[in-house]
């Protein structure tokens, strides 16, 4: 899109942003709540909202980096040449276009036009005729002086965007089928968890083991009753 680009065209773009934020995130986050216990998703989604706002954070300093990298590269030799056409000396437009870009990123940000500071301790203004000075410190010289090197800073950084978004979407596009966690019955747990703690004080072995004597043990008590029984019938 232009600079001056219509509130049409912004609409249709920031409409298709919202259907694809949309259609990335909902699914994602159902895969990531849906792979969790029921007794954990709490936690699970105060973690994932978390590292979104986090990342929300630590993309905004990112992408204003990105932005000024873009602005540094450019806007020297723009706002050199431009002071210079205005009727600037050469010498006094040099030092403020040397000056860091971060400042004039700001003051386009805030509407204000630093160059009458910038220019002021240079001596440059007065020696312009009043109509110049005004052009150069009036409202439309700067926003227009920065235009084209902070447009190639927002293309850098809408560069990376959509690099990041691919690799998003690769991302997701690799994690599997869909996954739910399956809670089991709370019989079946039960068992489970008595079978693992008999396993662990040996009470499987003990049972194995004296399994067959116990039997014998049984069976030659009751042979030994059985001919107590048979005296005292006789006698």
């Amino acid at each position: 899109m232009p600079i001056n680009f219509s509130y049409v065209w912004f609409a249709v773009l920031i409409f298709l942003f919202a259907v694809g934020m949309g259609l990335f995130f909902s699914p994602n986050q159902a895969a990531v709540m849906n792979s969790l216990p029921p007794e954990q998703r709490g936690a699970g989604a105060g973690m994932l909202n978390t590292f979104q706002n986090s990342a929300t954070v630590l993309s905004m300093g990112l992408f204003f980096t990105i932005v000024t990298l873009g602005l540094a590269a450019r806007l020297p030799a723009h706002l050199f040449r431009g002071l210079v056409a205005a009727g600037v000396a050469p010498g006094a437009a040099r030092v403020v276009a040397n000056e860091p870009p971060i400042g004039s990123l700001f003051s386009a940000f805030l509407g204000f036009n630093p160059i009458k500071e910038l220019l002021g301790p240079t001596g440059a203004l007065q020696q312009l005729s009043p109509r110049q000075a005004a052009y150069i410190t009036g409202r439309t010289f700067f926003p227009r002086l920065i235009e084209q090197p902070f447009a190639a800073g927002l293309h850098l950084a809408f560069t990376f965007a959509a690099v990041a978004t691919v690799i998003a979407i690769a991302a997701s596009a690799v994690r599997g089928r869909r996954y739910l966690h399956v809670t089991e019955p709370v019989l079946d747990e039960l068992a489970d968890g008595a079978a693992e703690m008999g396993g662990l004080v040996g009470l499987e072995a003990v049972a194995s083991a004296g399994a067959p004597d116990g039997r014998l043990a049984m069976s030659e008590n009751a042979g030994v009753d059985g001919g107590h029984d048979a005296a005292r019938g006789s006698g």
